[in-house]
């Protein structure tokens, strides 16, 4: 079973095919598979970007003055 990637990785694999497809130079069906591998990375890039924004926390001071984590709050 291969390694799993880091998001890099997967993000520096993204930008080859964006610039494999951007030349134009591929035949129909290379095309096709590297359009559903950047799918499939940008999904997966989401997904690892969805999951670490959930573990970000803000650091407060609470009452006591010690340090209370809270949820990150984004500004939608």
């Amino acid at each position: 079973m291969a390694a799993k990637k880091t998001f890099e990785e997967n993000m520096a694999r993204l930008e080859q095919i964006v610039t494999l497809l951007e030349k134009g130079d591929a035949q129909l069906t290379d095309s096709l598979a590297l359009f559903e591998e950047g799918s499939h990375l940008l999904k997966t890039c989401n997904e690892m970007l969805d999951h670490a924004e959930q573990k970000v926390v803000q650091l407060k001071k609470g009452s006591d003055g010690a340090p209370v984590e809270l949820p990150f709050e984004t500004e939608e």
